[in-house]
């Protein structure tokens, strides 16, 4: 069995097919019909393709005479676009703690930035410990210099509100909201 790691589905091809008979499709899509496996390689060959396994599944299996790197390739760059749009719906999340020093401050102010321009959401949340529930406004304070920082990046979809001793706000990509 041909086995291309990088996909979640393996094609038998050309020769690895095991069918003595095959139905096949041709590059445009239409039925030929079924014929000897040595008939359908031969015409395959003689077009200058591959003959593909499509749906093993089935009796007999269905072929289809193709270009399979080309196939390869779109498939690869399909299953990249999927994943692509799957990783923009990621949020990020950064941790404030209130009395954050201005180099840390700084610090996280770029991994929102760089979360943002690469199209994640970013939840951000300043988190209370003991006493320090008293300095909410600066929590808040906070939040809002988080927000005025990235405004060309990101708008706000979630303003900051409080659950427990946390205070968090959700912020997405601009052109996403």
């Amino acid at each position: 069995m041909g086995k291309d790691t990088s996909h979640h589905r393996y094609y038998r091809i050309n020769e690895r097919i095991k069918a003595p008979r095959v139905r096949v499709v041709d590059p445009h899509g239409k039925q030929i019909g079924i014929m000897s496996r040595e008939n359908a390689l031969r015409l395959a060959y003689d077009l200058g393709l591959d003959l593909v396994e499509v749906a093993p599944q089935v009796s007999p299996p269905v072929c289809r005479i193709m270009d399979f790197g080309k196939f390869k390739y779109e498939q690869k760059k399909r299953e990249k676009e999927a994943k692509k749009k799957q990783k923009s719906q990621e949020v990020k999340e950064i941790k404030f703690r209130v009395n954050i020093d201005e180099h840390d401050f700084q610090r996280k102010l770029e991994n929102i930035k760089e979360f943002l321009s690469e199209g994640h959401k970013v939840r951000v949340i300043v988190f209370f410990r003991g006493r320090e529930m008293q300095f909410m406004e600066k929590g808040k304070t906070l939040l809002n210099r988080v927000k005025l920082s990235v405004e060309k990046l990101g708008i706000v979809e979630r303003p900051p509100e409080k659950q427990g001793r946390i205070l968090s706000m959700l912020i997405v990509p601009k052109g996403r909201e």
